[in-house]
């Protein structure tokens, strides 16, 4: 469980960083721009992948993952800062919700009773955690700050289904395509951080790319944690998976609480249970 734990911590300072972006007047795109390339660099260390032959790769996959991760690396970012780590995390870890129903909807899986009453909770449990009131008890809460919670959760589940496609493909390691990925995402974020530059909506940093450095050593921490877990525990992947999940969502609370003095509401903290609630459940349901 050490590497569960690990992982969860790398998954939590990823958001207290992006948090504390903006304190530091760092450039939060230019950022997450050079985490890859310290992501990159780690794969290619630690994983040491292969290149294959890319006439049977899922090369539209590989496309579309490199431009989603980029960009809700940054709607993650701005969802931290307008509405919070707790509440974004639980909008994170929700997001499981989407591959779910994608397999029911679109890959014939079956649905049983116990995964429609995780569903059902996981849903109250996102209404709940929505910032509905536009002032806690001592701030402002960004009034559209639901809309960056909400394209989180959907934007994470539908990259955890491309992922999924991904390491269904067995041609190409799963390792290997993560590099490619994580090749192109650069390209993809370069390209616009170029074109912000051009446009003098942003200075080239060197702070810039220290900051992007060690976001991006506890991003991939995150990955590589992750993967080893399963590893040592592959005989039991549900528990690799809940705990992963609800360890995220009750650091992230305490770290929000006790260290950023984040506010909820009541609502707010039923819907932190419930997020756990529906996790449990899911993870029995998969039993």
């Amino acid at each position: 469980m050490l590497y569960v734990f690990l992982s969860i911590c790398c998954s939590v300072i990823v958001s207290v960083l992006l948090k504390l972006a903006k304190r530091y007047q760092i450039d939060v795109f230019q950022a997450i721009t050079w985490n890859y390339s310290i992501a990159i660099l780690l794969t290619w260390l630690f994983f040491k992948p292969t290149l294959p032959t890319m006439q049977n790769a899922p090369l539209g996959i590989y496309a579309g993952l490199g431009f989603l991760l980029p960009v809700l690396f940054m709607v993650m970012a701005t969802s931290i800062r307008v509405a919070g780590i707790v509440r974004t995390d639980v909008a994170q870890r929700l997001s499981l919700f989407i591959p779910l129903l994608a397999s029911f909807l679109l890959f014939g899986d079956q649905l049983n009773a116990l995964k429609v009453i995780g569903l059902v909770i996981g849903f109250a449990a996102i209404l709940c955690s929505i910032p509905w009131q536009k002032k806690t008890a001592n701030r402002k809460v960004v009034s559209n700050a639901w809309i960056y919670l909400l394209m989180v959760f959907f934007g994470i589940g539908i990259i955890d289904i491309l992922f999924k496609q991904v390491a269904a493909f067995k041609a190409v390691p799963y390792t290997t395509s993560l590099f490619l990925i994580y090749i192109l995402s650069f390209i993809v974020a370069l390209v616009i951080l170029v074109v912000r530059i051009i446009a003098k909506k942003t200075k080239f940093s060197w702070p810039h790319i220290g900051f992007g450095w060690i976001l991006g050593i506890a991003n991939f921490g995150n990955i590589l944690f992750y993967l080893k877990a399963h590893k040592a525990l592959s005989g039991t992947p549900s528990t690799v998976f809940s705990a992963m999940n609800i360890g995220v969502i009750a650091l992230g609370t305490l770290v929000g609480l006790v260290v950023f003095n984040e506010r909820l509401s009541i609502l707010n903290k039923i819907g932190v249970a419930l997020a756990l609630v529906a996790i449990v459940v899911i993870t029995i349901s998969n039993k």
